[in-house]
C-alpha cells in the first residue's frame, strides 16, 4: 500500500549515472519521450500552454524543473518560447493582435499566481 505522505517518484535512466529515481511532482506530465542524457538534465515538465493569434502560435509556456541541475536554480519556473511569428499589419489587425496580447498577458499573470503558490508550497529550493 502507498503512503500518501511519500511524494510519487520516477526513476529515469541516465547515460553517467545509470537509473536515478527522484521525487515527482504532482504536475508533472510524466516521462514517456525520456531518452537518456545526463542526471543533471533530468528535467520536469508540465503541461503546454499555447498562446496564439491569427491560427498562429506566438508563445508557449510550461511549467520546468530541473531537480538535479548544477548550473542553474532547481525550483520549479515558466519556460517561456516565443516563436517566429512575424508579420506586417494593418490597423485592423494590429488592433487584434494587441486585443490578443492583452488576453495572453492575463493567462501569463494566473500562470505567474499559481507558480507563487507552488513555491509558497514548497519552499525554498537553490
Amino acid at each position: 500500500m502507498h503512503d500518501r505522505t511519500t511524494p510519487p517518484t520516477v526513476t529515469l535512466p541516465t547515460i553517467d549515472h545509470g537509473p536515478v529515481t527522484l521525487p515527482e511532482p504532482a504536475w508533472c506530465t510524466g516521462h514517456a519521450d525520456h531518452i537518456p542524457g545526463y542526471r543533471t538534465d533530468l528535467t520536469h515538465a508540465g503541461p503546454e500552454h499555447e498562446f496564439a493569434f491569427d491560427g498562429e502560435t506566438l508563445l508557449v509556456a510550461m511549467l520546468t524543473q530541473a531537480p538535479l541541475a548544477e548550473h542553474s536554480g532547481r525550483a520549479a519556473g515558466l519556460y517561456v518560447e516565443q516563436t517566429g511569428y512575424a508579420r506586417t499589419l494593418d490597423a485592423a489587425q494590429l488592433r487584434q493582435l494587441a486585443a490578443a496580447l492583452t488576453v495572453h498577458a492575463m493567462r501569463l499573470r494566473t500562470l505567474a499566481d499559481e507558480l507563487a503558490a507552488l513555491e509558497d508550497a514548497e519552499g525554498p529550493t537553490r
